[in-house]
């Protein structure tokens, strides 16, 4: 995983009589730009701009878009990723979208000797994100027809292939772009997975719990005495393939205290 220099770079920040500033870590993701070149279709490029919305990507680049282009298709498949849309910077070649660029990926799935170091795109995100803090990284994608030519792909620094199935080795223009933008936001360390806010259980506990349950169990006639202790090994190693928090405990706990109840308040069967 891509781990961002605890010593910069820097961006800078000044406001002018607001005291002493404060140097603000810059964010790769924010230098990585998504290059379109000739899209044919507006909604693959707004469902483009949604799936960088989604990723933590803001910006993009469209390169001499095709006759007939429909703007307004594109801005419908945006959704609420609009601003990504009406930011986008235009270019009558694919030169001058990269040319401030550090490190420019082209995407292709086509083979070939000049593609044989290609790399997935969770092979590349870590090497693009650490370019990315230097200068500005540009990911080119072609158009949904012809991908990208032996011209544009002269401009590349580095090949991406996406693996997918033989059967039908090409995707969506859209969907290429989300693969790529959720490798590089993984790969940034951006995300932060929920922690389990309850505390495994301890084994005082754990062993209250079995107890517990062994009775119930015993209570309803589901197993005898015995079958107890082969039964309960049983249900032990059920509920230890994974870890059981205090609150897992005490829902189970209350689950087996009212299944006790409900063993002594129901008529038994005649």
């Amino acid at each position: 995983m891509f781990r961002q220099p605890a010593n910069g770079p820097f961006l800078l920040v000044v406001f002018a009589g607001c005291g002493p500033y404060h140097p603000v870590p810059m964010v790769p993701l924010d230098n990585i730009r998504i290059v379109l070149v000739n899209p044919v279709y507006g909604g693959n490029v707004g469902s483009a701009c949604r799936a960088m919305m989604n990723m933590g990507l803001s910006q993009l680049a469209l390169v001499n878009p095709r006759p007939g282009f429909d703007l307004q298709a594109a801005a419908t498949m945006a959704c609420h990723a609009g601003d990504i849309l009406a930011r986008r910077r235009e270019f009558a070649t694919a030169a001058d979208a990269v040319a401030d660029c550090g490190l420019v990926a082209g995407t292709s799935n086509r083979g070939g000797l000049y593609r044989d170091h290609a790399k997935t795109p969770r092979e590349w995100a870590p090497r693009l994100l650490e370019a990315a803090l230097g200068a500005p990284v540009a990911i080119l994608f072609g158009s949904e027809d012809n991908g990208l030519s032996l011209d544009y792909l002269a401009l590349c620094t580095q090949f991406i292939r996406i693996p997918s199935s033989d059967a039908y080795k090409s995707l969506n223009l859209a969907m290429s772009v989300m693969v790529c933008a959720y490798e590089l936001f993984v790969a940034s360390g951006t995300f932060e997975p929920p922690q389990e806010r309850s505390a495994e259980c301890p084994s005082s506990m754990r062993e209250a719990m079995f107890a517990k349950w062994r009775q119930a169990l015993l209570d309803i006639g589901f197993m005898t005495p015995d079958t107890a202790d082969h039964m309960m090994l049983g249900i032990r190693r059920i509920l230890s393939r994974g870890p059981l928090t205090e609150k897992d405990v005490q829902i189970l706990l209350g689950m087996a205290a009212q299944t006790q109840w409900a063993a002594g308040h129901i008529p038994q069967k005649s």
